[in-house]
């Protein structure tokens, strides 16, 4: 599409859907949210941008395969998995590395550990499968278009 205004917008949308996206992911690995609603999120700023500038564009600012997006975000949710199973027998078992219990139940350090390895595996594997669907539905409408023309 070739429209000002979208491009003049998708300059500012698309960074702002893409800080969304990630706070969303964030938070989500304590409260409500997480992975795959800031995937999605992320996935919005990804089809923005396709429409404001083509899918070409699209693909070449991810700057990499959709697909490897994808199996790198699968691989980071099967080491969360994995790492409850090597520490403490359970998969997908939560682990806080950085996070010390006081002997008064009070605790301290940052609450970062598997389940947000576990999140942004999803939100990885949600932005290349969906961004890879998306992108496959473009190439069909633009061959499609193409064989009408001739």
């Amino acid at each position: 599409m070739n429209s000002v205004i979208l491009r003049t917008a998708t300059r500012v949308l698309v960074p702002l859907l893409l800080i969304v996206s990630l706070l969303i992911l964030w938070r989500g690995h304590n409260e409500p949210g997480g992975g795959f609603i800031g995937g999605l999120m992320a996935v919005i700023a990804v089809a923005l941008y396709a429409i404001a500038a083509g899918p070409n564009a699209a693909r070449r600012a991810l700057r990499v395969d959709p697909l490897t997006i994808a199996g790198i975000g699968l691989l980071a949710a099967t080491a969360a998995g994995l790492w409850g199973v090597v520490v403490d027998g359970a998969f997908l078992k939560g682990m806080w590395p950085l996070l010390t219990t006081a002997p008064d139940g009070s605790k301290a350090g940052l609450p970062v550990g598997s389940v947000l390895l576990f999140d942004t595996g999803v939100f990885l594997t949600v932005l290349g499968s969906v961004s890879a669907i998306l992108f496959a539905l473009e190439d069909a409408v633009y061959a499609h278009s193409h064989r009408e023309a001739e």
